[in-house]
């Protein structure tokens, strides 16, 4: 295992331990509940949940955790935290319960707002990525050492330009950007996939950008984030600066880009999405 961080091959592990936890549940006509806020849950992200937490705080005792499944934590207390975990125990819930296997395990590691390192899991192929910037980033297959992967800043002669799409959130305006990207870099290829995945498509220079203008929540997003910027990408709010991950009551993120850092075509990109 590659220890760029002393808390990486732990956290490697505990991806792999909750997706074992959420595997038994798969396609097995799992109860659906519905949370406060209509969103789905079932017992595979319960028990990832506690996996996990069980996992981080054996870890790393002193670090405070912020799950999905345990998001009700005031923000008098969250405002002092300088470094937290961030967890989502099952991204892709509705895509989990359609039996597809485009769902992942995400755990990060924040400090003062800004991501140090994250790891994806996708439980049904035990596939894995992890990664920080100023790290590198990783993909590592199942019995397998891992393999560093990197964006890419163009695509290939010949390939189509490729922008990663959600299967179920879109906009009008994104639909616009998308619009008037094609019309800067050619005709546009996308690559609809579910969860954090899109991220990773993106780290692994598969994809080109992941324009996000629909809304997630900040533990959707952190760990595949931690990827991309250890694989030479970057995450950019809309105006253009660093997306970042502050303390604050409600914990939606807002909008995004995700692209290859420096590429060519990023100025483009961002006058698009301030339109």
């Amino acid at each position: 295992m590659i220890k760029a961080h002393p808390w990486l091959p732990g956290v490697v592990e505990l991806v792999a331990a909750a997706g074992r936890a959420i595997v038994p549940f798969w396609r097995a006509g799992v109860e659906v509940k519905a949370k406060p806020d209509d969103s789905p849950v079932t017992a595979a992200d319960l028990a990832a949940h506690h996996v996990i937490v069980e996992g981080l705080r054996a870890l790393a005792p002193q670090v405070p955790v912020l799950s999905e499944e345990d998001a009700d934590i005031p923000l008098a207390e969250r405002s002092q935290w300088h470094r937290w975990w961030l967890v989502d125990p099952l991204d892709g819930t509705k895509e989990f319960i359609s039996g597809s296997d485009e769902f992942t395990v995400n755990i990060a590691l924040i400090e003062a707002g800004r991501v140090v390192f994250g790891v994806v899991g996708m439980p049904t192929t035990q596939r894995c990525w992890f990664g920080g910037a100023g790290l590198g980033a990783w993909r590592m297959e199942a019995g397998q050492a891992p393999v560093a992967i990197a964006t890419r800043p163009q695509p290939p002669t010949g390939e189509p330009f490729t922008v990663v799409a959600s299967r179920r959130h879109s906009s009008e305006r994104q639909e616009r950007l998308l619009a008037g990207l094609g019309q800067q870099v050619g005709e546009l290829a996308l690559a609809n996939i579910g969860s954090s995945l899109k991220f990773c498509l993106v780290a692994e220079g598969s994809a080109d950008c992941y324009p996000r203008l629909a809304p997630t929540s900040q533990w959707d997003t952190a760990a595949a984030q931690g990827v991309l910027e250890g694989a030479g990408g970057e995450v950019l709010a809309l105006d253009g600066s660093a997306f970042t991950y502050p303390a604050r009551e409600n914990l939606l993120n807002e909008y995004f880009l995700a692209l290859p850092a420096g590429a060519p075509w990023k100025p483009a990109l961002v006058a698009l999405a301030q339109g």
